[in-house]
């Protein structure tokens, strides 16, 4: 068996989909025969099949290193050459269109993989009404003509079904809960930042894109002032930060990343289009709370048992909700976050569940299922 996944959303300096990839690489290759190989944007051409293929695209402005390559029918052409028995698209833009055409010409099944919630963030940066229902209904354009859609979180399974897409499987990801781990706690961050012992530090890690609402984040800590500090780990922004925020690039090294978040308080995040969080989970496993906007995917990995959830696009809200927080007990709280991702949330069971889907999809081609039907594979237990 050869399966390919490939996505515009690659970025080689980090980010969800790349640690989703590089998770499910690792372990097929240490659990299974599968030959697996992952077909993104690069700086260069590179083919290599059972590795990384990348094809060379434009630097894409102001974005998490992430590149652009102009021409389908390169894509098109790595695909077919790559042979697959499956394909799993992550993204709704050319490469799912190569991929769908590939595996018609093949025969063989081919899934999405919704790490993005497209039309909110396009109909947000446009700032059109008209413009998240016309996005909307091209997503459920090329949807409809793949064996199925993995979703990462009840809700984006509801919207998807409520786009008029069928074919929608839940498929939560996971966390490498060895690598962020509380034993990655170090006592020198407040020194590294130059803050006292008694600096009240939480984090946020990740793109610093207009959908993470960072100008919220930064609002909420203009507002505590001292003693809270924001450590704000994803690149940089223009204009000075105001005495309680640093900003640090991000972390190529995951267990560079698993220290600083493992280090801080708390983590931060007031994004409200998130169709699953990852770091959120990233967090919790590492034994720390989380403070996140009532919105997306958020409330279904955070309560009161893991951290505090925030009125979404307020400042004012999200500043309340991380005093709250200081109220509790963080360790207790953050030892609650901690069992949660290792009982539900471990790329073990993600990806078991993942391949019994495959083995589904690959078993019975192109069976249907029943209209608006979502298949909860992502519930079983691994």
């Amino acid at each position: 068996m050869h399966l390919v996944d490939t996505t515009l959303f690659y970025s080689p300096t980090s980010g969800g989909v790349k640690r989703y990839l590089t998770a499910k690489h690792a372990w097929l290759a240490a659990h299974t025969s599968w030959e697996h190989t992952i077909v993104v944007p690069g700086r260069d051409d590179q083919f290599e099949r059972g590795g990384l293929c990348t094809l060379s695209g434009y630097p894409v402005p102001a974005s998490f290193n992430y590149r652009l390559p102009l021409n389908p029918r390169r894509w098109t052409r790595i695909l077919d050459a790559l042979e697959p028995t499956l394909i799993e698209a992550g993204d709704a833009f050319h490469p799912a269109w190569c991929a769908w055409q590939v595996a018609q010409r093949r025969g063989i099944p081919v899934v999405g993989f919704y790490h993005s919630n497209v039309p909110k963030i396009i109909g947000g940066r446009i700032g059109s009404a008209l413009a998240e229902p016309l996005v909307g209904r091209y997503v459920r354009a090329l949807y409809a003509r793949l064996d199925a859609v993995f979703a990462p979180s009840r809700g984006m399974c509801d919207y998807l079904r409520n786009l008029g897409v069928s074919r929608v499987i839940h498929q939560p990801l996971g966390v490498d809960a060895e690598v962020f781990n509380p034993a990655r706690r170090t006592a020198a961050l407040r020194t590294r930042l130059g803050l006292p012992d008694a600096a009240r530090v939480l984090v946020y890690a990740g793109r610093l894109s207009p959908e993470k609402n960072l100008p919220v984040l930064l609002q909420a800590f203009a507002l505590l002032g001292h003693p809270y500090h924001l450590l704000l780990i994803g690149g940089e922004r223009r204009g000075r930060p105001a005495r309680n925020v640093t900003m640090l690039p991000y972390r190529r090294d995951s267990l560079e990343l698993a220290q600083w978040i493992a280090s801080a308080d708390a983590l931060v995040h007031a994004g409200t289009k998130e169709t699953f969080g990852l770091v959120i989970l990233e967090a919790m496993a590492c034994g720390r709370p989380v403070v996140a906007a009532r919105a997306g995917a958020f409330p279904e990995f955070v309560d009161e048992r893991v951290g505090v959830l925030a009125e979404p696009n307020s400042a004012f809200g999200m500043a309340e909700a991380i005093v709250a927080l200081y109220d509790r007990d963080l360790e207790t709280i953050g030892a609650a976050a901690r069992a949660r991702v290792l009982t539900q949330f471990t790329w073990k069971r993600a990806f078991h569940a993942l391949f019994s889907a495959y083995a589904l999809l690959l078993g019975a081609r192109r069976q249907p299922l029943l209209e608006g039907q979502i298949l909860e594979v992502g519930s079983r237990s691994s």
